[in-house]
């Protein structure tokens, strides 16, 4: 899966386009390519802009870039960048991070080869995720209240796929009905062996108003989840 995030952005930039890739715990609020193509709102003297990972740890230095949320502009810096991290399956799969594989790239290429690189600034609004939401509760309280200016929501640090679909579940940034998640597309259409069409499952699967649901007090909710046990020990009631 790691290796399979490289290639596809590897082989859009060889055929000449530009790319915005996120990874799938993300929830645009809005269109971020209106933002990050716009001169007034953002330089755009730069190859790849990236969302801030949070995390300071030394294996993310210098850049702390999150590789789940970047946009890249198609030149022949980022070719030959996502060409080397292509190249790096080795390191890939040693480290068990493509971020990081992809951050020691990052300071690499910027040395020696002059590629621009530009952090989304952690402390704007644009552009928030799992930092924000398990670190920084005034943000979060302002998000929820519709009182942040954010683009996006990245459900990043956060521990396995189980909690993330809760913990979007209690923000109101989750719109599948509950027979469709976790299934295959021909298991919900009852269309085993066949094409499934593009959009079929629209009727079906997609909910027209976010699906709310409360699962733990002490993390972010779009409406109080008092009642709700917390999933840190001791944790403090965000409400």
């Amino acid at each position: 899966m790691m290796y399979a995030k490289v290639v596809c952005v590897q082989i859009i930039l060889m055929l000449g386009y530009d790319v915005l890739f996120q990874d799938v715990d993300i929830v645009w609020y809005s269109d971020p390519l209106s933002f990050l193509q716009n001169p007034s709102t953002m330089n755009q003297d730069f190859d790849i802009y990236f969302q801030d990972d949070g995390s300071r740890q030394i294996r993310y230095a210098p850049y702390s870039a999150n590789s789940g949320f970047y946009y890249v502009r198609k030149n022949e810096r980022t070719t030959y960048l996502f060409t080397a991290l292509l190249y790096a399956g080795d390191a890939i799969k040693a480290t068990g991070s493509h971020q990081q594989v992809l951050v020691g790239l990052l300071a690499e290429h910027s040395s020696l080869f002059g590629l621009r690189i530009k952090i989304l600034d952690k402390y704007d609004d644009e552009f928030p995720g799992g930092y924000h939401y398990h670190m920084d509760r005034p943000f979060m309280k302002r998000l929820v209240d519709g009182k942040a200016n954010a683009l996006m929501f990245h459900m990043s640090w956060t521990k396995n796929k189980d909690n993330k679909l809760k913990f979007l579940q209690q923000m109101g940034d989750w719109f599948v009905e509950e027979q469709c998640i976790g299934k295959k597309a021909a298991d919900i259409l009852g269309k085993e062996g066949e094409v499934v069409e593009s959009g079929a499952l629209l009727g079906s699967c997609c909910a027209a108003e976010a699906l709310v649901s409360c699962h733990y007090k002490d993390k972010p909710s779009k409406i109080p989840c008092k009642d709700s046990p917390p999933i840190d020990k001791n944790g403090p009631s965000f409400w």
